[in-house]
C-alpha cells in the first residue's frame, strides 16, 4: 500500500465485496451492496476533510463545534456505472455537487470515447471525488481525470470498488497527484481488458444489462 493507493481492509467492506463477485447475486442485491459498501469507501475517502468551527447552541450551553471548511465538494460519476457508487455517497453527503462525465471503451482499441461532460462550477475551490466501481486498464479514468483538470479540478481522489494492477500503475503514471481508494486490488486484466476474477461487468449486474 501507498501514498497514491489505499486498499480498505475493513471487514464489512471485504464481505460486501465477497457477495457482489458470486455469480448468482441478483441485481437487487448487487445493487443495494454496492449502494452500502460505496458509503463505507466514502468513509475512508473523506478522513482527511478540512474542518473548521462554528458556534452553536446545545441544549445545556453554546460552544465552538467542528463543520466541514469550504465549497461543497463535487462528487464525478464516471457514467455509467459509476452512478451505482454515486448513490451511496451522495447519502453520506446529501449536500455534494454533482456532475458527470459519460465516457465508453471502444472494444477494438480498449481507448476512452467521451460523448458527455456536465460538471459543477468552481472545481478549483472543492474537493472532487471521481467515482468508476471498477479500475481497470485506467485509460477511462485517465482521461476522465484529465477533463477534469481542464475544467480546473486540482485537488482530486478516485474512489473504485476493483482495480487492476495495470489500471493503478496506468493512473499513477497520469496522474501522481490522484489519491486512489478502494476495496481490492485484484490478480491482473484478461485479454478482453476485463479485471480478474473481478465480478463481471459492474454495469451490466448493476442495471441488468447484457
Amino acid at each position: 500500500m501507498s501514498d497514491h493507493l489505499t486498499v480498505v481492509t475493513h471487514p464489512l467492506v471485504q464481505h460486501k465485496l465477497t457477495l457482489m463477485r458470486k455469480r448468482d447475486t441478483p441485481t437487487a442485491l448487487f445493487r443495494q451492496l454496492l449502494r452500502e459498501i460505496s458509503q463505507l469507501l466514502a468513509y475512508e475517502i473523506t478522513r482527511e476533510l478540512e474542518l473548521t468551527t462554528e458556534t452553536v447552541d446545545t441544549p445545556l450551553q453554546p460552544m465552538d463545534a467542528p463543520v466541514l471548511a469550504g465549497k461543497k465538494l463535487a462528487l464525478i460519476s464516471i457514467l455509467r456505472a459509476g452512478n451505482g457508487l454515486l448513490d451511496g455517497v451522495l447519502e453520506l453527503i446529501p449536500s455534494a455537487r454533482v456532475g458527470f462525465v459519460g465516457l465508453y471503451r471502444d472494444e477494438e482499441t480498449l481507448q476512452p470515447v467521451q460523448y458527455y461532460f456536465k460538471v459543477p462550477e468552481a472545481l478549483d475551490d472543492r474537493l472532487v471525488i471521481a467515482v468508476d466501481p471498477m479500475l481497470a486498464t485506467g485509460n477511462s479514468s485517465a482521461a476522465a481525470i484529465d477533463l477534469l483538470k481542464k475544467a480546473g479540478a486540482t485537488n482530486i481522489r478516485f474512489l473504485c470498488l476493483l482495480a487492476a494492477p495495470e489500471g493503478v500503475a496506468r493512473m499513477k503514471e497520469a496522474h501522481p497527484d490522484v489519491p486512489i481508494v478502494t476495496a481490492a486490488l485484484d490478480e491482473c486484466l484478461n485479454e478482453k481488458g476485463y479485471i480478474v476474477p473481478g465480478l463481471g461487468d459492474a454495469g451490466d449486474r448493476m442495471f441488468g444489462t447484457k
